[in-house]
């Protein structure tokens, strides 16, 4: 695969744009994924305290607390995929011969 790269296509800028790529998943996704790890956390430490040990307990919290990080941090989400897209679309000339 690495010897039919392109002309203008690096193997170091094959790298680099696979590290943005990573870096940018998991900076969009972590939000809604710290959100959900608190709110589980905070819940299973209430369980434990109080002693109620209903399974779907956690869930119901869990997703509210999610879908409101969602939507509170889509802006957000969705600027940072415009720009990182607008960077790509314009730099697409260097993927060409």
């Amino acid at each position: 695969m690495v010897g039919r790269l392109r002309a203008g296509m690096t193997e170091q800028a094959l790298i680099g744009f696979g590290k943005e790529v990573v870096v940018l998943t998991l900076l969009v996704a972590s939000p809604v994924l710290l959100t959900g790890l608190l709110v589980g956390l905070v819940v299973s430490i209430l369980q434990s305290v109080t002693q109620i040990q209903e399974m779907t307990l956690t869930f119901i919290p869990k997703i509210v607390a999610v879908m409101l990080a969602f939507i509170f941090f889509l802006p957000w989400i969705v600027s940072q995929m415009v720009n990182f897209t607008q960077r790509i679309l314009g730099d697409f000339s260097q993927f060409l011969d």
